[in-house]
């Protein structure tokens, strides 16, 4: 059984669909990091692991998007930082 660490680094609620998704450094007993995405729609569950190198690339793609799409008309405190 794998006994890695797991800690909370971020949760929120996207808009507009109320996804609960939450953000974990895990550390894994093998001597390697992942990070954690949690999605929750109402009571289903995606979970998933990604290395730092595909943290990098989607994370960057999503604030080249954002960056695109800013503006009044989408407003980022839509979303809710818990």
């Amino acid at each position: 059984m794998d006994e890695s660490e797991i800690k909370s680094l971020e949760k929120f609620t996207a808009s507009p669909y109320r996804q609960e998704i939450e953000l974990q450094h895990v550390s894994h007993r093998a001597d390697y990091v992942t990070l954690r995405v949690r999605i929750r729609e109402m009571k289903r569950f995606t979970i998933f692991d990604i290395d730092p190198r595909t943290a990098k690339i989607w994370g960057q793609a999503m604030l080249d998007w954002a960056a695109q799409h800013e503006g009044p008309a989408n407003a980022a405190d839509e979303g809710e930082s818990k």
